[in-house]
Parts: structure tokens; sequence; C-alpha cells
């Protein structure tokens, strides 16, 4: 009796679950999925890593960039960024540092040491590339919901996974993008890959997520990235390795103040 009981209790409640889930517009299943990856991928403070960019040109030249990565989690704020240039010598000791937000404009900074000297990243210019490479600075910034309007397409499989599929639009002007089209695993939430439209609404950009690494049981963190220019043909492969998460990293870590310091 009781069996059967819960057994009711179970069905009734994945029954509500169910229209509940129906009852949603594209536009409210879309935040939903939206918040919820968002809520998955916070709480671990900070993290350090080494990071290989790897630029490839359609014509088949190829450059290795060796960079230290720094994040800090920031309460009721978006990230804090740093990424360090080690490798090759032409590019060595370049500083990048970001401050995401929640709403409003990100702050952005990078010391070029050949000009010894500290340049803010204007916000109508984010949408150039980062360093030569397929990743703009806007790429760069952590992911806030509240900067996007979304939709749910709908929900398909990708590889041994299902996956949902959003459109997300930028609320920034001076976004380089007319819409993202995000492929996001429905059981962990982790991003498979990301179509980028531009401004004339046609394909620009295509990232896929090659690797994860668990971290900690909770945390999922890419180690292999592919952003591929659909416009070009130019290739950038990102990959990490030696990712720490709570190291005891602070704000006076990403200090403005410090930037020409941080090599």
């Amino acid at each position: 009796m009781l069996h059967t009981a819960l057994h009711t209790l179970l069905a009734t409640i994945l029954l509500q679950l169910s229209f509940a889930v129906l009852a949603q517009t594209p536009e409210e299943r879309g935040l939903a999925i939206a918040t919820a990856q968002k809520a998955r991928v916070s709480n671990w403070q900070d993290a350090q890593s080494d990071l290989k960019m790897v630029l490839r040109t359609a014509s088949g030249n190829t450059t290795v960039r060796e960079i230290r990565v720094k994040s800090l989690e920031v309460a009721d704020d978006g990230d804090k960024n740093l990424m360090v240039f080690e490798e090759p010598k032409d590019v060595q000791g370049t500083a990048f540092l970001s401050y995401s937000h929640i709403a409003g404009p990100d702050d952005q900074w990078i010391y070029l040491p050949a000009l010894k000297r500290v340049k803010r990243i204007a916000s109508r210019t984010k949408s150039g590339s980062f360093m030569g490479s397929e990743f703009s600075y806007e790429d760069l910034a952590s992911f806030e919901v509240a900067k996007y309007d979304f939709k749910h397409l709908r929900d398909e499989a990708c590889g041994e996974h299902t996956c949902h599929v959003l459109e997300a639009y930028p609320k920034d002007d001076y976004s380089g993008y007319s819409k993202l089209i995000f492929w996001t695993e429905a059981q962990d939430y982790r991003t498979q890959k990301i179509h980028f439209y531009d401004k004339k609404a046609a394909l620009l950009k295509i990232m896929e997520v090659k690797g994860y690494e668990l971290l900690d049981d909770k945390h999922w963190r890419p180690t292999h990235s592919v952003m591929s220019n659909q416009q070009t043909g130019n290739i950038t492969e990102l990959y990490w390795s030696n990712i720490r998460l709570n190291t005891g990293l602070s704000d006076s870590d990403f200090s403005q103040n410090n930037l020409k310091r941080a090599h």
C-alpha cells in the first residue's frame, strides 16, 4: 500500500512538473535554463591555470602562445580575470585584466610592454580581436544572464547527451553579435557548442568545447576549446592545464595598479 501511494505521489509530481514546463513560453524556458546553468557553474571562489593558445590561419601558419590565467569570483557581480602572456618573446609580459559585471559595461585593460603603459579597452571596441585570435574582448568576459534575452528553441541529441538549444540576444548595443546559439548539456549544464552571428545576422564563428575536467567532484572546467571563424577560415584553439580551484587569490591580485608587474 505504501509503495503504491509513493508511486502515485511521484507520478503526480512529475506530471505537475511537466505541465509547468509546458506552460512556459520559449523565452521563460530559455531564461530558466540560462539561470540554472549560471548557478551550476558558480561557487568556485578562485582559480588558476595554464593556457596554451594556438592560432591557425587559413593559409596554414601556426602561432603558439603560453599564458598564465587567474580568476576570482566576486559577490553580487561578475568575475575578475587576469591573463599574463609568457611566450613567445614578442608578446611576453603582455597582461590583460577584465572585471565583468552582472549588468552594464565590463571594465577591461591591457598592458603592452612595448609601450610600457596600460590601455583601457573601450566598450565600443570590445568586439575587436584579442591579441590576433578568433576570440574577441567580449568573449573573455564571464557569462552573465542579465546581459542577454533568451529563447529556448528545442532539445536535441548532442553526442551521447541531450542538449538544450538556446538563442541569446545581447542587450549591449556595442556587442559584436546579433545573437548567439548555445548547445548546453541538459544534465550538467556544460556548454558543448556556441554559434556566433555578426551584426548582419550571418554566421561568424563556431566555438566547440572538446574536453572537460571535473574538479572537486562538482565543478566542470573546459580543457580544450576550438573557435573557428566561418568567414575567414582562421582557427584559435585553447588548451587549459594545471587547473586549480580555491588557491587563496584576493582582490589585490587583480589590481589595475599592479598590472604592469603581473608578469
